[in-house]
């Protein structure tokens, strides 16, 4: 029988934190731990979806990880790392002290069979990855087009659908049950989100289009604002021009400047030449990204530009925001969009 494991927020970490704290505060004043130096061989450590605190701090003392269960739980209480803590197959070292273990269960270098897809990662970057892991790209190919999907929508494209997250799965697990996996969790962390609810008369998938914008526009911090923006271009029927949607059509990433040529591609993902939302989602939206395409703030703007790292503004003036561009530009010269080494 084959496994297959997703890794999202895991629930064990409820059981963790309140088991482990009211250990921590009634235990003894101190609980057997190797010291460091001593790490011996490696040996397998599986943990699964829901699994308590008290089973994974069992699996590793008895496979002498850990001296003893209570050090484990003394370390993972006192470190808010420890929910980061995700199911699948561990490498850890034996014989190595309580933290040392935590660490290298946060490691995911020692996660084995792992596929990360990134937030924001487009259907072709998803496809990269499961080619890396071992799958032939004509057998992937083949079972996106004939996956089932959400919202009512037909097989064929599961652009968006594709959840972002950290993946472990035992060899030989067959490419539709990772995919299906990977839609499990799609509805696992957007269980919260009402697709039936419409704002200003988009439907779900709709949504699930804007909030994928959202996500390849925005940090985080703005995401609210993004979304106005966007709800307030298509009110008006104004283009989006979205550099995002005309970079995900031409595959390109990390850049922040659009050629002129570029803008007058002819595709119905290119923003600057459509009016309207682009046909399908441009890349795997966070259950944030949603939920910000859900309750945008409130606002009147139509313009947003990053002027400089960690500035991003945003304006119902055209005359403003062609000041902040030229701002951009001069910005953009003097090398402050560079990435440092």
């Amino acid at each position: 029988m084959k496994v297959i494991r997703t890794l999202f927020l895991p629930l064990m970490l409820v059981v963790l934190l309140t088991v482990g704290l009211r250990y921590f505060h009634s235990g003894p004043a101190a609980a057997p731990d190797y010291a460091a130096g001593n790490a011996g061989a490696e040996v397998l450590i599986s943990i699964t979806n829901g699994e308590s605190g008290s089973d994974i701090a069992k699996s590793l003392f008895d496979a002498g990880v850990v001296k003893s269960i209570d050090a484990f739980f003394r370390v993972a209480v006192a470190d808010e790392r420890a929910a980061r803590i995700a199911p699948g197959d561990h490498l850890l070292e034996r014989n190595i002290p309580a933290k040392t273990a935590l660490n290298q269960l946060l490691d995911n270098k020692r996660i084995v069979g792992l596929i990360i897809i990134k937030d924001g990662a487009r259907l072709a970057e998803v496809i990269t990855s499961l080619v890396a892991a071992g799958y032939g790209k004509d057998e992937v190919k083949t079972a996106l087009k004939n996956l089932e999907l959400p919202l009512g929508v037909k097989p064929g494209n599961p652009e968006g659908f594709l959840y972002p997250a950290n993946y472990s799965f035992v060899k030989d697990t067959q490419i539709e049950e990772v995919l299906r996996k990977m839609l499990e969790t799609f509805r696992y962390n957007t269980a919260p989100i009402d697709f039936t609810d419409v704002v200003a008369g988009y439907t779900g998938y709709e949504l699930l289009v804007i909030a994928s914008l959202i996500q390849a526009e925005a940090d985080a911090q703005d995401y609210g604002k993004v979304s106005r923006v966007i709800y307030n271009r298509l009110k008006i029927r104004m283009p989006l021009q979205l550099d995002a949607t005309v970079q995900y059509l031409l595959q390109r990433r990390g850049e922040i400047t659009l050629a002129i040529k570029d803008t007058k591609i002819r595709s119905k993902y290119n923003t600057y030449q459509n009016y309207g939302l682009p046909p399908a989602p441009i890349g795997s939206p966070t259950l944030a990204a949603l939920e910000a395409a859900l309750n945008p703030e409130l606002g009147d703007w139509l313009y947003f530009i990053t002027v400089k790292p960690g500035d991003t503004r945003f304006t119902k003036s055209s005359d403003e925001f062609l000041r902040w561009k030229a701002e951009y530009k001069r910005n953009v010269s003097a090398g402050l969009f560079k990435v440092k080494p």
